[in-house]
């Protein structure tokens, strides 16, 4: 009976594990393409379509690609509340099997990814995005709203259930059968298996910060792009990962060491950053200056937002997964116990039968 119910739980979450190499595809397209075209771009021109401003070319991509996931998601949210039933959902007669939720979580999906998808729009428009050109400060805000409120939030949606479901029947079968392949579903496991998730986040936010990639990404709005695709994409792996690992809720104790080794690192980095005696990025001393403002002061700004602000979050949050996990601990053993009142009474029963 076991190995049959665990067989089904994995048939049903395989649809959604593979279905987040759709995220990593998209990522790797962009990466594809952007790579060439920042190579032979040249940010500086005035009217190159890596010069940095706001609403640039890359701008207005990204805003297009947050467009489409937004409408998808809405389809297919619209879809799936006018089921009777979330379990009808997930039949083995849908293309996009979804595991059955309960009623209480399956309302607060669609506003967590609001939240986050509202969090990533205004990230990228004015005034954050074209303030983040001109002080450290803010572009940290930006970096911070974009891995601490829109990924976390967007993957609390479980956007990929519901953005299949929001897919024109004709292209739904074809793409949930992609998504479903056994290549696609073990990159995927490999990808957010805690480890792998916390490393590549990890990587991308320190690999980032190296002051020329950093001045690098400032001054030219290709790169700009490929960090924040990166930013947000290792993050978006990372939560979903500590969220919908393989062991579920009951996998989140090992999902609090790592979030806390986050917190751990990025604090360090922060740190570096604040207390730093000079500029370590050379391309806002100019735009700082020119507002008054001591670049090394906007530096140290910049600095602690990462070191406490956004500390704070990751702590935050980390305490809701232990609660989390206290509770299915708690959960689990009560299961157990009733389970074995239950075999001690079926046992009372038939030794009070033979006798």
């Amino acid at each position: 009976m076991t190995g049959a119910s665990g067989e089904g739980t994995a048939r049903a979450r395989g649809p959604c594990e593979a279905g987040g190499a759709w995220g990593v595809g998209t990522l790797t397209v962009l990466l594809t393409v952007v790579a060439p075209t920042v190579l032979l771009a040249h940010g500086d021109a005035p009217h190159s379509i890596n010069a940095p401003r706001a609403f640039s070319p890359w701008d207005l991509a990204v805003l297009g690609c947050l467009l489409v996931s937004g409408t998808l998601y809405l389809l297919g949210a619209v879809k799936l509340a006018r089921r009777s039933t979330l379990r009808a959902s997930s039949t083995p007669r849908a293309p996009f099997a979804v595991p059955a939720l309960p009623a209480r979580v399956a309302r607060w999906e669609p506003v967590a990814f609001a939240i986050g998808w509202g969090t990533l729009v205004i990230a990228v428009l004015p005034p954050l995005d074209s303030d983040s050109i001109q002080f450290f400060s803010v572009h940290m805000i930006q970096h911070e709203l974009m891995m601490l409120v829109g990924a976390p939030l967007l993957m609390l949606g479980r956007p990929l259930q519901r953005c299949i479901a929001g897919l024109p029947e004709v292209l739904r079968p074809s793409v949930a059968g992609v998504l479903q392949g056994d290549a696609v579903s073990a990159i995927w496991r490999v990808l957010t298996a805690p480890l792998c998730a916390w490393a590549l986040h990890g990587l991308a936010i320190w690999v980032w910060h190296m002051p020329a990639l950093y001045d690098a990404a400032v001054g030219n709005e290709g790169i700009h792009t490929l960090q924040h695709a990166m930013f947000v994409g290792t993050a978006a792996l990372f939560w979903w990962g500590m969220l919908y690992g393989r062991y579920g809720r009951a996998g989140y104790g090992v999902a609090v060491f790592y979030v806390f080794l986050t917190v751990v690192h990025t604090g360090v980095l922060g740190a570096m950053v604040t207390f730093a005696r000079t500029p370590l990025y050379p391309i806002y001393q100019a735009p700082a200056a020119a507002h008054g403002i001591d670049p090394l002061v906007d530096q140290q700004r910049a600095g602690l937002l990462m070191w406490i602000p956004a500390g704070l979050v990751m702590t935050m949050l980390g305490l809701a997964l232990f609660a989390a996990w206290l509770g299915e601990s708690e959960r689990r053993s009560l299961q157990m116990q009733n389970a074995k009142f239950k075999m001690q009474e079926i046992q009372t029963l038939r030794g009070g039968g033979a006798t």
